[in-house]
């Protein structure tokens, strides 16, 4: 067995293929960074200030910001620093501590999303129960839920990974990933992988499964109801669809490529794809609700405008087109 004590810094090597880039990445990458920031605060302080947006649907709207900041917090800022560096070194510590942030953010995600699918199969198919199901202290219990499990979840997992000998130093990422990390140790990780695949499927899977039948509900529903109605829960569930099953596809493409040599594949291609679950969705999801909920847009424009042609929107209420009856 090769000395497992070898060195307490982890190397990500795919950095080095960025080379001469890193300067131009780096621009970019800020860029993205400062309007992930700016677009999810935004979002933020527009429902805080807004009373007639205090309603479940945009409290989980504003969790899913939050996890946004809190996620791609995670990423960039030590990502941005080592674009800077010649040396893409980091300690034991700083490695976990990522591992955990990003796996966290990862799975807060899903518990939030499947909270946001209950309260649109609750608003469609259960609307004359609505206020008396999604009440404060519902989403209070809901927003509990998804905070406790992934931390519980993923601190299970680095509890594995952090007691694994390691016999070797190299990441073939850009960000420290667990399955990276267990793949260095010098001892059999059959117990690592159980307990990985057994997370993975009750966070991923799930999720999935669980969306995809309130889904299903929703569209028994429709088929029976006036084209009005479809309208309206198309322009209610159609961010939430967007966001969700983009998020599901860029979750996917990095635990496939976790599972493979990423060093064999086009570097450029790996870099792009290992980023996604952490890019896109803080990217998405505050287009898709400021945009695309009538709303958000009518809020913001309050908000944001100035003259008088600004002034003349009518807020509606929100409770009459969120919950369809």
């Amino acid at each position: 067995m090769e000395n497992s004590s070898l060195s307490f810094h982890f190397n990500l090597t795919m950095f080095g293929h960025i080379g001469d880039y890193r300067y131009p990445v780096f621009a970019f990458s800020f860029i993205l960074y400062t309007f992930i920031v700016s677009a999810n605060v935004i979002i933020i302080l527009v429902i805080s200030l807004e009373r007639s947006l205090h309603q479940p649907m945009y409290v989980l709207i504003v969790c899913l910001s939050v996890n946004s900041l809190y996620g791609s917090t995670g990423f960039f800022l030590r990502f941005l620093r080592d674009l800077l560096h010649e040396t893409y070194l980091m300690s034991r510590l700083e490695c976990f501590s990522q591992i955990y942030v990003m796996y966290t953010y990862a799975s807060y995600e899903f518990t939030i999303l499947s909270m946001m699918a209950y309260d649109r199969y609750v608003a469609v198919c259960k609307s004359l129960h609505y206020h008396n199901t999604m009440t404060s202290k519902m989403v209070y219990k809901l927003s509990l839920f998804a905070l406790i499990y992934p931390a519980f979840a993923v601190g299970t997992v680095m509890i594995f990974s952090g007691r694994l000998p390691l016999c070797g130093s190299k990441i073939p990422r850009v960000f420290c990933a667990n399955w990276s990390v267990v793949k260095l140790s010098c001892v059999d990780t059959s117990i690592n992988n159980l307990v990985g695949m057994l997370v993975t499927a009750i966070t991923v899977f799930i999720p999935l499964l669980f969306v995809s039948y309130t889904y299903l509900e929703i569209l028994l529903i429709c088929r029976k109801r006036s084209a009005e109605f479809k309208w309206k829960v198309f322009q209610s569930c159609l961010p939430h669809i967007v966001t969700f099953f983009s998020y599901t596809i860029s979750i996917f493409c990095d635990i496939t490529l976790s599972r493979y040599d990423i060093e064999e594949l086009y570097p450029t291609l790996a870099v792009i794809v290992s980023l996604e679950f952490v890019v896109i969705p803080p990217i998405l999801n505050p287009l898709m609700y400021g945009l695309k909920l009538p709303e958000m847009r009518r809020v913001i424009l309050k908000l944001l405008c100035r003259n008088r042609q600004c002034k003349t929107f009518k807020l509606v209420e929100v409770p009459r087109d969120l919950i369809l009856k």
